[in-house]
């Protein structure tokens, strides 16, 4: 049975003057995977992202969100997804439960802040404000600011930046938890690690154009089949896993 994409790009492209940062790339996405697009630092991943967001115009070609057409009808789009806001996004002096109900005035919609909190492991920050939390406590909030509006797809630009391994496992469980309950998550990262993890298929974006799309699994045995091998004899662990096993086994929640 074919799957109905949820988002499909068809020959996107993004110029900025002579220079073309998108250089029409098509893709669909599938209701509730998780999706990453990977690339270089000035691959065009962010830009793709921008535009999808309604954050940023289009120079041609056609986008489709949940059936909706992205040049016809942006403003019920916003409505169907959450977006990420970066640190600038929150007002310093409010603490977390007087954010989520001033994100929430904006959707016109009335919560229950600490149902939030509890999605993303905050509740005994309710009180806290956003400047005092630790990177993956601010990280973790700033998901919940995009589940407020009960969003059919979700987009995390490096959602993972800077924050230590304890942290960055608990946000991917976080992340990989919103998947399965329904929720189409759009994911970028410049850890390969995290992506094979998390996602369900990624594409691999490079100078403006996809170079591959499928399964991390797929694109892996893919290259293996070519016969390439590591230089170096891979360990059953690496750094990281002792980093993990000495500071805590459960994963407790960063300070």
């Amino acid at each position: 049975m074919t799957r109905a994409p949820i988002i499909s790009v068809q020959d996107l492209r993004k110029k900025y003057g002579h220079f073309e940062a998108v250089k029409g790339i098509s893709f669909e996405v599938y209701a509730g995977e998780i999706f990453g697009l990977l690339g270089p630092n000035g691959a065009g991943k962010s830009t793709t992202l921008e535009i999808m967001e309604t954050l940023r115009e289009k120079t041609s070609g056609k986008v489709q969100i949940a059936g909706l057409d992205l040049d016809q009808d942006p403003s019920l789009i916003k409505r169907l997804i959450g977006v990420q806001l970066q640190a600038s996004g929150y007002y310093p002096g409010l603490n977390l439960t007087q954010l989520l109900q001033l994100f929430a005035g904006l959707y016109n919609r009335t919560i229950n802040p600490v149902d939030f909190l509890d999605m993303v492991d905050l509740r005994d920050k309710a009180k806290a404000k956003y400047k005092d939390l630790s990177g993956g406590q601010k990280q973790r909030f700033s998901i919940a600011t995009t589940l407020i509006n009960d969003p059919q797809i979700i987009f995390l630009d490096e959602p993972t930046t800077g924050l230590d391994p304890q942290a960055r496992r608990n946000l991917w469980r976080l992340i990989a938890g919103i998947r399965d309950k329904g929720t189409t998550v759009i994911l970028t990262t410049h850890y390969m690690d995290e992506a094979e993890v998390l996602c369900d298929r990624v594409a691999i974006i490079d100078s403006g154009r996809i170079i591959a799309l499928a399964s991390p699994d797929q694109l892996i045995d893919q290259l293996v089949a070519t016969g390439f091998e590591r230089p170096k004899e891979v360990k059953r662990a690496n750094l990281e896993d002792v980093f993990i096993h000495l500071t805590g086994k459960a994963l407790p929640k960063e300070d």
